[in-house]
């Protein structure tokens, strides 16, 4: 059995690494850190979990721990993975992170977005953690930066044409709404009931929010050159969910049908993404609870404009699902081990 650990499990992301590894047929959770649930059962956070697992939370160092673990999860804040990683990485255990802290190539585009960089001598080893666009590369990592939730929709929503020289790359405008638990378990009025229900607003308009650079860095490397975007984060009165509309001018006439040619050829191996069938648009009800990534596509013949819609859970594919799609990749597991879940509907 693989021994994995999770620091920063109480939050909302921590909770769904738990639920799925406790069921995960070759893992067992040796330890799960909270400084504010330390000592308390896992359950007292999560009472979703009650009955399905006897841990208790621990507050304690990664020295204290890092004997204990084959693969450790870091779902912590940007900013505290970099105190964490170091310890587990050197000493030899896999380690996953979820937060931005590894993600950017460029310590500059770092320190600019978020912060001075304490760890910057570990960047060139991680790994940018999409197992459909960087499989080979995961299967060997020892770091693994877990893509943000709207970078991984948007990646998998353009990836099938950004090598091609189909579209205009200086074109690329993305729409994007999130459901409130994208930003967190810690209280703060924005997410507040009274604050989302029934309203609908944008935010972090302008070119202001710090998912950018690396959904930027991304679709550089898909497509070999550099790739700015336009794009506006919206919050969404729904727990969990990601819709990215997602729009580019194309260089030629392409019929829709042509466009899902092409994805489909793209993803034709891929268990977690489906294609859309012509004239279908995914709904973020369809991946509640799930790792997959529905996409639907459409030509407007009177722009000669592609728009993808592409939807994920942002808890799961957007965060702890594709963590574990990454460690069965790094064992040699299947890479859908545990991950089986059918979409909670209605």
């Amino acid at each position: 059995m693989i021994k994995a650990g999770i620091f920063g499990a109480s939050g909302y992301t921590g909770q769904e690494l738990l639920r799925i590894l406790i069921r995960h047929p070759e893992v067992e959770v040796v330890f799960a850190t909270s400084r504010k649930f330390a000592g308390k059962m896992v359950s007292e956070a999560h009472p979703s979990l009650w009955q399905l697992t006897s841990l208790k939370f621990v507050d304690a160092s990664p020295e204290e721990l890092v004997s204990q673990v084959d693969v450790v999860f870091l779902a912590l804040p940007h900013g505290t993975s970099m105190r964490i990683a170091p310890v587990f990485f050197k000493s030899g255990i896999k380690v996953i992170d979820l937060s931005a802290d590894f993600r950017l190539a460029d310590i500059a585009v770092y320190n600019q977005w978020y912060g001075q960089h304490s760890a910057s001598d570990m960047i060139s080893s991680a790994v940018y953690g999409i197992p459909e666009l960087w499989r080979d590369h995961i299967k060997t990592a020892c770091l693994v930066a877990n893509p943000g939730c709207y970078p991984t929709s948007i990646a998998l929503g353009l990836a099938p044409l950004m090598a091609s020289d189909e579209i205009d790359h200086d074109s690329i405008i993305v729409d994007a709404k999130s459901g409130t638990s994208g930003a967190g378990r810690e209280p703060q009025t924005g997410t507040l009931f009274c604050e989302v229900n029934e309203g609908f607003k944008s935010y972090k308009i302008g070119g202001q929010h710090r998912h950018i650079p690396e959904i930027e860095q991304s679709l550089a490397q898909l497509s070999g050159k550099n790739v700015r975007i336009s794009f506006t984060p919206h919050l969404l009165p729904v727990n969990r969910g990601i819709l990215s509309t997602i729009y580019v001018n194309l260089n030629r006439n392409l019929k829709t049908e042509d466009l899902c040619g092409v994805y489909n050829k793209f993803y034709r191996d891929e268990s977690f993404v489906r294609v859309c069938p012509v004239g279908i648009s995914p709904n973020l009800s369809s991946v509640r609870g799930t790792n997959y990534c529905d996409i639907g596509l459409s030509v407007d013949i009177r722009t000669n404009r592609a728009i993808i819609v592409s939807v994920i859970d942002n808890l799961i594919k957007g965060a702890a699902g594709q963590a574990i799609q990454n460690m069965n990749l790094i064992y040699g597991l299947p890479e859908n081990a545990g991950l089986n879940m059918v979409p909670l509907f209605p």
